[in-house]
This record gives structure tokens, C-alpha cells and sequence, in this order.
């Protein structure tokens, strides 16, 4: 079978070794930024094997933290360093590399760094620095470490210091082996993504990952892999199910079936958009399932988060095998899997880091239904689908929306969920999107809802009182939703949306501003 990830064999490609840094995501996203294919592996797979059949052109060390005086401290594979290949260490990346290679690594002792920090430069700058120092004698960077180097490996010089890291920026120029003690994948390292883009430069990579090349290889791919069998897709709605439909659509026709499993869950006339676009711009087959009633019947009284989240996950596989097997044939599931998802399924220590909710996917159907997996997404992050999404033509407006939960507006709605709470849940959150995007602030926001609270409060509107329930805004700024700050909304902006909820949505004559960052709480409400 032809796997969509061979897609990478075309390219060439850059390989993160994962020491267990939080940040490691970022390393791959910011080469991708660059036009380079980067694909990251925990430490333990990289085997000597491994490594020579994956051929990178260039080799990342992340950080991590563990220290290399650790019983059974994570260790790149020992033909790396006479692979042949330019290698940046970053962090415990580059203690690892000094450690290997002759150098001493010294614990803390006084010397640990955590935060921002500045670099200073030696007389003689070092291309992997190009284009820093350019308006002043130092440089931001962030730093996150204990131990440090105390000792270069033979063959390294010192291009660059910081006051507890005497050894920020080294690098052996003939082997092309280059070395930093900070994180220039995070974006308190402003010109962190020009040191990323020097030592491609520096390793002659030709930076042809595009999405439109992408595109069509996935394409020819999804054909060899498929043939003339049938396909069924799970359509949630969102961007990566959306984008995934399209493209193999594109690719095999009318062998694709849609399944579009509508909970009564979605935001005001969200069905009929989906629809419409699929029916009516992509004239892709489509099984419109409209399971509201039982979804909603079954969710009756239910108050506990996590009972509703199982709720809604158990009812979408059983609606989507029923309306699956509708279709007749199908050999093959499609699924938005994502990067992320791809990279979550094993952590650095080998083992399950992160459980993916079996609402967002299809569970255990693939086996259960004896299908096989169609997924041309697994090797994208979130912001490349977009860009995917753009090549595919789907309109901006849709492509660029805001993350939308699996369970949808249940979990927006505390407590019990009824009908008349959700039609007031669904228009206060088409006002309060209606305003952000007439102040041009949609595209500074990660996400934007309305959560409509279990509880009613005292009002008075003319000359009547009301009793009717309060709602809070939320909207939030975030790179990838692990962390999160609230959106710093003016008065105004406040007032003006609070007042058009309150005068055109019956039912609500209150409304909070949610201004907790993530953590200490979430970006949803439950």
C-alpha cells in the first residue's frame, strides 16, 4: 500500500531528534516556515538504521530535560556525528553534542538560566548569526537551562556569550557542526527564525517544501493508494476535515462519500453552510445526517462534562457507521489527522503522551469496519492545512475560522443543555463573531465564543424587570492553544458588543468578559 507519507521522500529534509523539550513542535513548524520539510523522531527510534535510511540533509538536536549525567541519559545514535551532515544543537542538544564529542558539561552550580537573556558576539561573527547584531551589541534570546558547558569539544570556538553562558553560540566550522545554548524556536528569541534560516543556507538546502508541490504529490498518492475503490470521509465541518474532503475529492471524484454527522450542536446556520459548500461549490457526494434529536435527547439532564463529552463521542460512531454503511463498498476511511496528533501518539520516553478524544476522529471504526486509512494530512500542522486549504481553492473565509470543539457548543454551555439555551447560546455567539469581524480583529484572534452560564440574574429593561441568563465572552491570542492570554478588548468594544447582545438576543440581560489565561484555566469552559 502506498503510504501518503512518502509525499517527503520528494523533498529533502531536515531531522529533529526529540530529547523531550516542550518546545520541540516549534523547531519542526519554524523549518516548515522555511520552506523545509522537517520531520521529528524521539531519540530512542533514531538508530543507526533509522538514520541512514531517513537521509536527512540536516540534523536538529532539541532540547529536553534531562542532563547528560543521568543513568541512561537520551543520546543521539553514535554515527551521527560522522554522518556527514551539518548538525545544530540547541540547549541540552548542545551539551549532548559537546559531551559526545570531547567537551565537559558542569552541573548548575549558580549558573542556571531561565528566561530572557542576552547575547553578546566574539570579534569574529559566525554565519549561523548573519544579519544579528545588526542594531546593537546583543541580541534576545530565551534560556531554559541548568547545566552548562564548561569545556569545548576539540575543533569548536566561542562565537557568542551571555552572562551565565560562556559558551552560548559555538560551532566547529569545518564539520559544520553548530552549537546554542538558548531556544531560538521560541518567539521570545526574536531572530530566532533568521539563525534557523542561516543554517539551512548553510547546509544548501533548496527550500522547495510548498504546499502547491505538496499538493499535487499527495494527490498522485491518494490515486496510487486508492485505485477505483470507494472512500468515506468523516466531515465535521472544521478546516482539517474540510481540506481533507477536498483534496481527495480532487483526487479520486466521486469515489469519495462524505459523512457529515450534524449533532445539533453547531453554531447558527452552520449546518446549512457546510452543506452548501460541499453540495453546491465541490458537488462532492454527501450524506447529510441530521441526528439532532438524539443527540439532544440523549444529552437531556446531563450536567457532568466529561458524561457529555463520552455521550457525544459514543453517539457519533454509532451515527457515522450507520450512515457508512449507507454507502456500500468502502474500503478506506479518510481522517483530518494532523501532525501534532502524529507527534502526541509517542512521546520522547516512547511511551502514549496524549490521548486524542475519539470525537475528533472515528475511535476504534477503522478496525471495527476492516477499513484502511486514508489521511493526506498526517505530515501538516495546522497552519500549512490552511495554506493547503488556500491551494485547494476553499474560500478564506472558511479556512481561517476559529478552532471548533468536537463536542461543539455542549461544552459551552454549562450545566444542562437544552434547546431553548442553545438558540440563545447560537445567537449571542453570531453577534459577538458579527462585531469582532466589523472591528477587523478576527485574524488577531486564536478563538472567539460565547458561553452561556447555568444561572439567571435580576434585569431591568423600559420599565420591567427580567430574570433571564447571563453570558460570558471569551477570546483569546495563542500560537498553538497550549497556552493562551485573554485578548485585550478596549471598553468600548466591550460596551458596544454587550449592548447588541442584550437588546437582540432575547433571553440574556448580562454579559461578562472572561480575562483568565491558560493556564490556570482553559480556553474552553468545560
Amino acid at each position: 500500500m502506498t503510504d501518503i507519507a512518502e509525499t517527503a521522500r520528494h523533498h529533502e529534509r531536515v531531522l529533529v531528534i526529540d530529547f523531550g523539550s516542550q518546545v520541540t513542535q516549534l523547531i519542526a513548524r519554524r523549518l516548515r516556515e522555511l520552506n523545509v520539510y522537517s520531520e521529528i523522531h524521539p531519540f530512542q527510534n533514531v538508530t543507526d538504521e533509522f538514520l541512514k535510511d531517513f537521509d536527512p540533509k540536516a540534523v536538529v538536536l532539541s532540547g529536553g530535560p534531562a542532563s547528560v549525567f543521568d543513568e541512561g541519559a537520551p543520546m543521539p545514535p553514535a554515527s551521527l556525528f560522522d554522518y556527514g551532515v551539518p548538525v545544530l544543537g540547541i540547549c541540552y542538544g548542545q551539551q549532548v553534542m559537546m559531551h559526545c564529542l570531547g567537551g565537559t558539561v558542569e552541573r548548575g552550580h549558580g549558573t542556571a538560566e531561565f528566561g530572557r537573556a542576552y547575547v553578546t558576539p566574539r570579534d569574529e561573527v559566525v554565519d549561523l548569526l548573519d544579519g544579528w547584531f545588526d542594531d546593537g551589541d546583543r541580541e534576545q534570546v530565551w534560556m531554559s537551562h541548568g547545566d552548562h558547558v564548561s569545556k569545548l569539544a576539540p575543533g569548536f570556538s566561542v562565537y557568542g556569550t551571555s552572562p551565565n553562558a560562556p559558551f552560548a553560540v559555538t560551532a566547529d566550522l569545518d564539520r559544520q557542526f553548530y552549537a546554542v545554548q538558548f531556544h531560538p524556536e521560541v518567539h521570545h528569541t526574536p531572530k530566532g527564525a533568521r539563525l534557523y534560516e542561516n543554517f539551512l543556507r548553510i547546509a544548501g538546502f533548496a527550500r522547495d517544501w510548498t504546499m502547491a508541490a505538496y499538493k499535487d504529490e499527495a494527490i498522485r498518492l491518494i490515486r496510487e493508494q486508492v485505485g477505483d475503490k470507494k472512500v468515506i470521509c468523516g466531515l465535521s465541518g472544521g478546516v482539517d476535515s474540510s481540506v481533507a474532503a477536498v483534496l481527495i475529492h480532487e483526487a479520486i471524484g466521486d469515489q469519495l462519500t462524505c459523512v457529515f454527522v450534524d449533532h445539533g450542536l453547531l453554531r447558527l446556520n452552520e449546518a446549512e453552510e457546510v452543506v452548501a459548500m460541499f453540495r453546491d461549490n465541490y458537488n462532492i457526494p454527501l450524506i447529510h445526517a441530521d441526528e439532532s434529536d438524539l443527540f439532544l435527547g440523549e444529552l437531556e439532564g446531563v450536567t457532568d462534562p466529561e458524561v457529555k463529552r463520552k455521550t457525544i463521542g459514543r453517539l457519533f460512531i454509532d451515527v457515522f457507521q450507520k450512515h457508512a454503511n449507507e454507502v456500500g463498498g468502502a474500503e478506506f476511511l479518510a481522517q483530518g489527522t494532523l501532525y501534532p496528533d502524529v507527534i502526541e501518539s509517542v512521546s520522547f520516553s516512547g511511551g502514549p503522551s496524549v490521548t486524542i478524544k475519539s470525537h475528533h476522529n472515528v475511535g476504534g471504526l477503522p478496525e471495527k469496519m476492516g477499513l484502511k486509512l486514508v489521511e493526506p494530512l498526517r505530515e501538516l500542522f495546522k497552519d500549512e492545512v490552511r495554506a493547503l486549504g488556500r491551494e485547494l481553492g476553499l474560500p478564506d473565509r472558511f479556512i481561517g475560522r476559529h478552532p471548533f470543539p468536537g463536542p461543539g457548543l455542549a461544552i459551552r454551555c454549562p450545566g444542562e443543555i437544552t434547546r431553548e439555551k442553545l438558540a440563545i447560546l447560537q445567537q449571542a455567539d453570531a453577534v459577538y463573531i458579527d462585531q469582532i469581524r466589523k472591528h477587523n480583529l478576527y485574524d488577531e484572534i486564536w478563538q472567539a465564543f460565547v458561553a452561556i452560564l447555568p444561572v439567571r440574574t435580576v434585569g431591568v429593561m423600559g420599565d420591567y424587570r427580567t430574570y433571564d441568563y447571563a453570558c460570558a465572552l471569551r477570546a483569546v491570542t495563542s500560537v498553538d492553544g497550549m497556552t493562551a492570554d485573554y485578548y485585550p478588548f478596549s471598553h468600548e468594544f466591550l460596551g458596544e458588543t454587550a449592548t447588541r447582545i442584550i437588546n437582540e438576543v432575547k433571553g440574556i440581560n448580562r454579559v461578562t468578559y472572561d480575562i483568565t489565561s491558560k493556564p490556570p484555566g482553559t480556553i474552553e469552559w468545560e
